[in-house]
């Protein structure tokens, strides 16, 4: 079952992490550049990098996959991926008749 997810990335080469999503099995439904942002805490050399928001749907255990693969990625410095909630068409709620 597919289940949507927002993956958060800091990576200047966002054609090929997109190209990496749909190799791997997941749907691309939008990719955000956010720029060039510092970070809210230093971890290592870095300070800052850039920002970018990619909505995809796909299989959890594909997430998993995917971190692990960019985990090992040099080019990919942080990631954070969320699931969110599913696009559902909204219908008009039914009003009993009065009488």
């Amino acid at each position: 079952m597919n289940r949507r997810y927002e993956a958060l990335l800091v990576k200047e080469m966002i054609e090929r992490l997109e190209s990496e999503f749909e190799k791997e099995g997941a749907k691309v439904e939008q990719v955000q550049k956010m720029d060039k942002r510092h970070f809210s805490y230093d971890a290592g050399p870095l300070d800052a990098g850039y920002y970018v928001n990619f909505i995809l749907n796909a299989d959890p255990g594909l997430i998993v996959r995917l971190r692990t693969k960019f985990k090992l990625d040099p080019d990919v410095y942080r990631q954070h991926y969320q699931r969110l909630e599913e696009n559902k068409e909204k219908t008009p709620k039914k009003v009993a008749k009065s009488k």
